[in-house]
C-alpha cells in the first residue's frame, strides 16, 4: 500500500520523468537524486547543475554531488557510490524510508535495501496531486494548445496554397508530403518556444492506425488527421489537439462520417463534470457511433470504427493520470485537465479525429483549446 506520510525518492533525469520535474521544477538532463526530508525538497547536484539549480529550482536545499561522494568514501570505502551516499543522507536527515516511483532503478533499490533502507513503491502516482492543475497550470496547457494552433495555421496555409494534379497535391512546385508539411508546422512551433516531437500527419488509409506519423504524398480528396502535442520549453507542459483536414471536394459518405466524429465530441464534452465515471462519458460516445451505423470489429489484420478511448490526462505528461475510456471505474476529478478525442478509422475510407482539451470543473468543462473545426480544403 501507498504510505503519503513516507517522503519520495527519486533518481532519474527530468527528460525520462515527470514526476521529477514536478518536483523540482528544474530541468536536468542527466539522471540526478532528489528526495523529500523534514518538510523540505532535496537534491544533489554535481558542480556542472549545482549554481544553476540552486538559482532556478524549487528544490529548498541543493547539496554537492561531490562533497557527499567523498563523505561516502571516508565511510564505506573507495568503491562507495550513490547507493552509499544516499544511506548516509537518509541517516543525515533522520529517514528510514522512503515511498519509490515504480520505475525506480531496481540496481539502486537492492543496494539500498541491502544497506537497511527501506523503500516502498508508490501505489499508484508518486504525486497524487499532479492530477489536479492549478490556474497556473491550467494556463501553462493552455499554452501549449496555442502552439498546436500555430501549427494548424500553418497547415492550412500550405494545404490551400497546394494545387491538385490528379492524383497529388503540388506545393512549391514538388508533390506535397506528410514529411513536409510537418517540418513546417514543428518549425513554426519551435521559433514560438515549442518542443513538437512525432507530430502525426497522415492521410488516407494510414490515418486508420491513430498513432501512425504519416509519410509520403498527401492526396486530393482523403482525409489527413494531424495530431500535434508540442511541449512548452519554458514550463515542460504539453498542448494536445487533434484536427482532420481534406484537400478537394469530400464524398458524401466522407462529409457525414466528419460529422459524426464531431458530434461525438460535443457529446461527451457535454457529458463531463466533476464525479462523473469516464466510463459513462466514454459510453456517450461508443452508443452515438453505434446509433449512427459505425461498427467497431476487432480482426486478424487491426480493428476498425472506434477503437481507443475518449480521453486522457493532460499534463507535464502527454499522457498522465485521467481516464475517459471502457477500462476501469474512474470518476473525474474537479480540475483536473483531460483531453476529448472520439475518432473514427475504416481503411478504404479513411479516418478522422478531433481532439480539445477540457478542465474538469463542478458543474461541466473550462476549455482549455480553440481553434476552428473547417476541415474542407478547397
Amino acid at each position: 500500500m501507498n504510505k503519503p506520510s513516507l517522503p519520495p525518492l527519486l533518481y532519474a533525469d527530468t527528460q525520462g520523468s515527470s514526476d521529477l520535474l514536478y518536483f523540482g521544477r528544474v530541468e536536468v538532463h542527466d539522471a540526478f537524486l532528489a528526495f523529500g526530508a523534514r518538510g523540505k525538497k532535496i537534491t544533489l547536484q554535481s558542480a556542472l547543475e549545482f549554481s544553476r539549480v540552486k538559482k532556478t529550482s524549487d528544490f529548498d536545499v541543493v547539496l554537492s554531488r561531490e562533497t557527499w561522494l567523498a563523505r561516502a568514501r571516508q565511510v564505506h570505502g573507495a568503491r562507495a557510490g550513490l547507493a552509499e551516499v544516499i544511506a548516509l543522507l537518509a541517516k543525515e536527515y533522520g529517514q528510514r524510508a522512503f515511498r519509490v516511483p515504480g520505475d525506480f532503478p531496481a540496481s539502486l533499490y537492492v543496494k539500498l535495501t541491502r544497506l537497511r533502507l527501506k523503500l516502498v513503491f508508490a501505489d499508484g502516482m508518486l504525486f497524487p496531486e499532479r492530477e489536479i492543475k492549478s490556474d497556473w497550470e491550467a494556463a501553462c496547457i493552455r499554452e501549449g494548445n496555442r502552439l498546436c494552433t500555430v501549427g494548424y495555421d500553418v497547415a492550412e496555409k500550405i494545404l490551400r496554397a497546394a494545387k491538385i494534379r490528379g492524383r497529388n497535391l503540388i506545393y512549391r512546385g514538388k508533390p506535397l508530403t506528410s514529411e513536409i508539411l510537418r517540418f513546417n508546422l514543428e518549425t513554426a512551433i519551435r521559433e514560438q518556444g515549442g518542443n513538437p516531437q512525432d507530430t502525426i500527419v497522415a492521410g488516407g488509409d494510414q490515418a486508420c492506425d491513430p498513432h501512425e506519423r504519416g509519410s509520403g504524398p498527401l492526396r486530393p480528396a482523403e482525409l489527413i488527421i494531424i495530431d500535434i502535442f508540442p511541449r512548452v520549453l519554458k514550463t515542460g507542459y504539453f498542448g494536445d489537439m487533434t484536427r482532420t483536414f481534406l484537400k478537394g471536394r469530400p464524398r458524401e459518405v466522407q462529409r457525414r462520417l466528419v460529422d459524426t466524429v464531431r458530434e461525438a465530441q460535443k457529446r461527451a464534452t457535454k457529458a463531463i463534470r466533476a464525479g462523473v465515471d469516464g466510463r459513462d462519458v466514454h459510453s456517450v460516445v461508443t452508443s452515438y457511433f453505434a446509433e449512427a451505423g459505425y461498427e467497431t470489429k476487432h480482426g486478424k489484420n487491426g480493428a476498425v470504427g472506434f477503437f481507443h478511448g475518449t480521453g486522457h490526462g493532460l499534463g507535464l505528461a502527454v499522457h498522465e493520470a485521467g481516464r475517459i475510456s471502457s477500462a476501469v471505474a474512474y470518476p473525474l476529478k474537479k480540475n483536473s485537465v483531460l483531453t476529448v478525442e472520439p475518432g473514427l478509422y475504416y481503411p478504404g475510407l479513411g479516418g478522422c479525429r478531433w481532439e480539445d482539451v477540457v478542465q474538469v470543473t463542478a458543474t461541466g468543462t473550462r476549455a482549455l483549446s480553440k481553434y476552428p473545426y473547417n476541415w474542407e480544403i478547397r
